[in-house]
């Protein structure tokens, strides 16, 4: 059998059209867009067209996007950043038990420099309250940060809700859209967000590369210092190639968001439907509606996750037990264990996640691999 990818929430397989479009970059077009002759000016060209066209696919300025390394810098310069800058106005900072580790463990990095930070409880389907976030806002209160769709099971936050409520109070908002960006449409005035989190090889682009949407009039102090690039917000010379592969992901991605969405789900509903014909002792993980429609995360229960993934791993089948970032670790995920007090469940469930390049024979055969190693590995 064929190697069936499907973890493509860990990472994506380059798209053969961005890299067509990076490989100019690589050779011909390698000048310095900070340069003024004719090689700096035309790789600034690209870099000025592919940030308006991301731009355009969140609705946002082009003045308002910040080249990064990836989600994790994003998610850093957006919270240590803002947080910096505005200390003044308070020290109070909100997120949520079940963010990326990106989120997590800049938040508490910022404890340790005498920040205050909430971290917000979830629902069995993974979901913020917001009545929750309402009674816990105060005074001192700077910043929110709430992801948009989770990682490791899918659910999606009501971050339209959260950002109404948010720019009621004056109170700046970030959202981690990694794994939601490409997936659903996204308007970050639609969201009322002022900074947003994106990575584009989530996206089939390139890795190393990704922005943070910065609202005008949102100010951040600088993570690193050097030169003028990117408005003095980031100093450092752009990746040309990654950004322009970038960009072109990004246009693919948005151009057929809806239909990836529908076949998305109909993959979901066919795994599901042959685990169930089979026989298995199974639950899903994460909201029922309100979710990624690439994220399929399930609890087979009486199977032990690292069985069970290492058991498809041979039979040629690449999933995860969540996020990659945590990959070797033995600990339960902390999505789950904050989702359930079921430990157990939390420690046999498995991560399927759909993306360019699978098909209806894919899915199939890895549902059908997979039940024949889930019933293999509880019955000893």
């Amino acid at each position: 059998m064929k190697p069936i990818y499907l973890d493509h929430a860990a990472t994506s397989p380059l798209h053969p059209r961005a890299l067509e479009a990076m490989m100019p970059y690589f050779s011909e077009h390698f000048g310095n867009p900070s340069s003024i002759h004719s090689f700096g000016r035309r790789t600034r060209q690209a870099l000025d067209e592919a940030r308006i066209s991301l731009a355009q696919t969140i609705g946002a300025h082009p003045d308002e996007l910040i080249f990064t390394s990836g989600g994790t810098e994003a998610d850093n310069m957006a919270i240590i950043g803002y947080a910096m800058k505005n200390k003044a106005k308070g020290n109070h900072i909100i997120t949520s038990v079940i963010e990326h580790h990106a989120v997590l463990h800049t938040c508490k990095a910022l404890e340790d420099q005498g920040f205050e930070v909430t971290y917000l409880p979830v629902d069995e389907k993974g979901r913020v309250s917001l009545l929750d976030l309402q009674e816990h806002v105060r005074e001192e209160t700077i910043l929110v940060s709430i992801m948009y769709g989770n990682n490791e099971v899918g659910t999606l936050q009501p971050i339209a809700e959260i950002g109404s409520y948010l720019n009621e109070k004056g109170i700046t908002f970030h959202t981690d859209a990694v794994q939601a960006y490409g997936s659903i449409p996204i308007d970050v005035d639609q969201l009322g967000v002022h900074f947003l989190s994106v990575s584009a090889h989530k996206i089939n682009g390139p890795k190393g590369i990704g922005f943070l949407y910065a609202k005008k009039g949102y100010s951040l102090k600088p993570q690193l210092y050097g030169g003028e690039q990117e408005r003095k917000r980031r100093a450092g010379t752009e990746n040309v190639a990654s950004i322009v592969g970038f960009a072109e992901a990004a246009k693919m991605a948005k151009a057929d968001v809806e239909e990836k969405r529908q076949r998305y789900i109909q993959f979901r509903e066919q795994m599901i439907r042959i685990f169930h014909e089979e026989g298995l002792d199974f639950s899903v993980n994460g909201h029922e509606t309100d979710v990624l429609p690439h994220v399929l995360n399930i609890s087979f229960k009486g199977a032990n996750v690292e069985s069970l993934l290492v058991n498809l791993d041979l039979a040629g089948i690449a999933v995860s037990s969540g996020s990659a970032c945590t990959a070797g670790s033995l600990e339960p995920s902390h999505v789950l264990t904050a989702m359930f007090n079921d430990d157990e469940k939390a420690k046999s469930s498995v991560r399927f996640s759909f993306g360019y390049g699978n098909t209806k024979e894919d899915i199939e055969k890895a549902a059908k691999e997979t039940v024949k190693i889930v019933k293999r590995i509880t019955s000893l």
